[in-house]
């Protein structure tokens, strides 16, 4: 991208910026992305449920869900409600589908995030006293989208050379070599410099493509997968633009016109300018606030490779964000993220004695990452939550020991030591403790943990039974620390 057009970008982007504020009046822009499976989808609709019926679970008389939120523990909002949306272009997320599907007859986890979708949420709420006492409003903008995508935007500085070779040696890897045999047997036998072929290249993006799908599978859960719309191609499926892979280029070789490494190229930059630059200019340079959800636990149930290279995925994501310190001044011009929120989702599957646990290990995975924010002046947090609460904890006799247990409906299909659910009946699993040395997470040493750490067993779960308001309208289920991730988020705003 030349320096002139990077100007225009800015200045185009700064216009819009300016417009947007002025329409929206008090509010921010909340970016919500993780890698699949994170849980997006489900917080969102959390987010949203919580924020648009507390007024009403207030005026019942019920118990307040969410006490570590002020705005709630002080009872100051009046009302929150869903407002049109301010991009007449981008999907509206599916609230009411998605929560349907949480709370229906046939309870499940809506489906999770392929696209870019907005919602948009208004509140209505009493300032604390002093002298801006009095009724006030705010606007959140919820922008989801799915994490892959942002593994894209280092692309931006990588020649087709620089990522091919790149690819390759991660692909080398001992957790992904076998996963890539057929792609990387295939790109072998081609000659970078032979001509053009649509047959052969898009043969060879089918293999990546597969390659790419395998390890991120559930089994293996690896995270660093970059181009992100090979994954979730959405529209793009077919097109030019998706159909290309890394070749094995040796260091300073020089792509000729005509070649089908030309013709790789030539595809790869047509993917960084009409998929990854557009996505960086429209949605996410214009985000304030951002929480990214982490699926740890799968990470932690396929081994250490898979820990550390989520390590790695974080470390990109995180570095393609635009942080620093807010003032009112970029909000109208250039909005940097002044707040990251590192949440580790599915807290739910532990017991309560792990979750601090489960934090300090996201904390380590990120730990360069956060500090490289803070140092621009942004605040970072790490969390475990669970949006929505689908166990229960319950403590168990077994003969003599009384076992730290939680209960919950597992999935059907689920298998632990030999028995296999079947979607309907509850169960109580012992899910073990995390290390308290998060270190041991990531590393593939053999070393042997302490007996009562030394097996951690994962189950995925149906959502909660849920319960329903005076209005027939389904109550917000129990969550885990959703209300502290709510007060880092926006809380400050509320005041």
């Amino acid at each position: 991208m030349s320096a002139l057009t990077d100007l225009f970008s800015e200045a185009r982007n700064s216009a819009a910026n300016v417009a947007e504020v002025l329409m929206r009046g008090r509010g921010l822009r909340l970016g919500v992305t993780g890698l699949s499976r994170a849980g997006k989808t489900v917080f969102i609709t959390a987010l949203a449920q919580h924020l648009t019926t507390l007024a009403n679970v207030a005026a019942e008389g019920r118990k307040n869900p969410l006490p570590v939120f002020r705005l709630a523990a002080e009872n100051r909002l009046q009302a929150g409600r869903l407002a049109p949306q301010p991009d007449d272009h981008v999907a509206r997320f599916a609230f009411e589908d998605h929560l349907g599907a949480l709370t229906g007859p046939d309870r499940h986890w809506p489906q999770s995030t392929r696209q870019i979708s907005e919602l948009r949420l208004r509140l209505d709420f009493e300032r604390r006293a002093g002298f801006r006492q009095g009724p006030s409003s705010f606007t959140i903008d919820i922008v989801d989208y799915p994490g892959e995508w942002l593994l894209d935007l280092p692309l931006l500085e990588k020649s087709y050379a620089d990522w091919s070779r790149e690819t390759f040696e991660a692909s080398a890897a001992a957790a992904r070599a076998p996963l890539a045999a057929d792609w990387r047997g295939f790109s072998v036998s081609l000659d970078p410099a032979g001509r053009a072929d649509e047959a052969l290249a898009r043969q060879a993006a089918e293999l990546f493509t597969a390659y790419l799908r395998a390890a991120r599978a559930e089994a293996y859960s690896l995270s660093t997968l970059p181009p992100g719309r090979f994954l979730m191609p959405g529209d793009l499926e077919g097109s030019p633009a998706l159909t290309f892979a890394p070749l094995p280029l040796p260091e300073g070789h020089a792509i000729a016109s005509g070649t089908l490494a030309a013709m790789m190229e030539r595809r790869y930059e047509a993917y960084k300018s009409h998929v990854v630059k557009p996505f960086f200019r429209d949605h996410f340079a214009r985000l304030d606030r951002q929480i990214v959800l982490v699926d740890a636990l799968s990470a932690l149930n396929s081994g250490p490779a898979a820990m550390r290279d989520l390590q790695h995925a974080l470390d990109e994501v995180l570095a393609a964000f635009r942080v620093g310190r807010g003032n009112p001044l970029t909000r109208f011009f250039q909005p940097k993220i002044d707040k990251i929120l590192i949440a580790a989702t599915k807290a739910d599957h532990l017991h309560h004695l792990s979750h601090d646990r489960l934090e300090a290990i996201l904390r380590q995975a990120t730990a360069r990452a956060i500090s490289r924010s803070e140092f621009s002046g942004a605040k970072v947090d790490v969390i475990a939550l669970a949006a929505v609460r689908a166990t229960r904890e319950a403590a168990v006799r077994r003969g003599r020991e009384t076992l730290d247990a939680i209960v919950g409906t597992p999935l059907a299909g689920e298998r632990l030591d030999g028995e296999v659910f079947d979607g309907k009946t509850e169960a109580a699993i012992f899910p073990g403790q995390l290390p308290a040395d998060p270190a041991l997470a990531f590393r593939g040493d053999g070393l042997a943990l302490p007996e009562s750490e030394a097996e951690v067993r994962f189950l995925r779960f149906r959502p909660p039974v849920p319960n329903f308001g005076g209005d027939g309208k389904p109550l917000p289920a129990p969550h885990i620390r959703l209300d502290r991730a709510f007060q880092f988020l926006f809380g400050d705003r509320l005041s």
